[in-house]
């Protein structure tokens, strides 16, 4: 996959020209979306603007900015769910470009996953996002955000 065509860099120019339905907030350092697939009620990613293909691309006060908003992320879905803690990753190995997901943990998910890595569910079976279903989360995430 060559640089510039993955789908972090195909789903920033969609967030920048208005074509992304799962854009929670605009951030400092990138766009917060809801993932397409919602295997927990809420999980985000953090896309960087602009694309870098890893975290260490990024100069140090970008790199700041960026797991900052992380935090900030964590923090408002700490917030306004019931999530008990918040995991974060990033990666890059599929897609070759900075992106970061943050993936709120709950007390009642099943038994067999609840301590197991979020990738042991099946993101195939995974409720897809609707906006209709997460806009009250989404208003209550971007009150805790102060967008």
């Amino acid at each position: 996959m060559s640089a510039g065509n993955t789908v972090i860099h195909r789903e920033v120019e969609a967030l920048r020209a208005g074509r992304e339905p799962r854009l929670l907030a605009r951030l400092g350092s990138g766009w917060a979306v809801f993932g397409a697939r919602q295997f927990v009620r809420g999980y985000l990613l953090l896309l960087p603007d602009p694309v870098v293909p890893h975290l260490n691309a990024l100069a140090a006060p970008a790199r700041s900015a960026f797991l900052a908003d992380m935090a900030r992320l964590g923090d408002a879905l700490l917030a306004t769910t019931a999530a008990v803690r918040i995991n974060y990753a990033v990666f890059g190995n599929v897609e070759p470009a900075l992106h970061a997901h943050v993936i709120p943990r709950y007390a009642d998910e099943p038994e067999a996953l609840r301590n197991a890595h979020p990738w042991a569910y099946d993101w195939e079976h995974a409720a897809p996002f609707d906006v209709a279903l997460y806009e009250s989360l989404a208003a209550a995430l971007r009150r805790q955000l102060v967008i």
